[in-house]
């Protein structure tokens, strides 16, 4: 066999195994959300499909997983546009203005991001009971902008020093001041990085759980993943069907903007990491 093959067929197998391992656990979620008996890979029952896990989720008010769903969308969604609005002032404040050990800023920012949640959550309970914003949004969005916002500063300012300082100093000569010359002309020439960054942002705080699960306390402000995990303490067992109809409900959102826009998102990141 010639090496060419020998690579094509590594290809091929390789390609085969990713998407097994990617969509394996999509499809064993599908099925067992579609019987009404979810232990019947056991040999304990027989497959039978239904959309009652579908319906108990969408219609039994005491589960709230509508609530859930709304609450994850509405926080991470503020979450994300103030991180990308802050980050995008950053990047360009550290890109555009002369300072001292750029780099070094950068490194500590990212540092920063390094810490684990788990030796943060104590301070961020004491915190927001002092506060009074257990078990509300902005009890979350701070946490999560303060969480997300250094990795964004990062990808926005490996965006940002790929854009030419010619078109900055072009706009200030035409009469445009820093603000107008960001606004005008930097943000539009960097708006697939904002997407990019934006759309991790959106998915980074949509599945973050350690945060959800000790700041909040019930359906007004708890997130779709600590809701579904506690299904199975409200039901006293482990209702597999409905978990995973949840789980498929909650995911295809996100999949689905993932494959709208992927190709900016592609674009937006890998721009930022080619030299000029």
């Amino acid at each position: 066999m010639s090496e060419e093959k020998i690579k094509a067929a590594l290809v091929f197998l390789t390609a085969v195994f990713a998407i097994v391992f990617c969509l394996g656990p999509f499809i064993y979620m599908t099925v067992v959300s579609l019987s009404s008996e979810p232990d019947f890979l056991s040999g304990q029952g027989s497959f039978a499909a239904s959309l009652d896990n579908y319906r108990i989720i969408l219609t039994v008010e005491s589960l709230h997983f509508l609530d859930f769903l709304r609450n994850s969308m509405v926080i991470s969604l503020v979450t994300a546009f103030v991180t990308v609005f802050i980050a995008g002032l950053a990047a360009y404040a550290v890109t555009r203005i002369p300072l001292r050990g750029k780099s070094i800023i950068l490194i500590v920012v990212v540092a920063i991001s390094m810490f684990p949640q788990i030796s943060l959550v104590s301070y961020l309970f004491r915190l927001m009971t002092s506060l009074g914003w257990l078990n509300t949004y902005q009890g979350l969005i701070l946490p999560y902008i303060a969480w997300a916002l250094p990795l964004s500063v990062w990808i926005l300012a490996s965006y940002f020093s790929q854009i030419p300082v010619d078109l900055d100093n072009a706009a200030r000569v035409d009469g445009c001041t820093r603000w107008q010359a960001l606004h005008k002309i930097i943000l539009p020439v960097a708006a697939p990085g904002l997407f990019s960054t934006l759309i991790l942002v959106f998915i980074f705080c949509f599945n973050e759980f350690l945060f959800a699960l000790m700041l909040t306390s019930d359906h007004q402000a708890r997130t779709i993943p600590v809701g579904i995990a506690l299904f199975q303490g409200m039901h006293g067992e482990i209702p597999w069907g409905t978990i995973m109809a949840a789980s498929i409900v909650t995911t295809m959102p996100i999949v689905i903007i993932t494959i709208i826009f992927q190709r900016r998102i592609i674009t937006g990141l890998t721009h930022g990491a080619i030299k000029g």
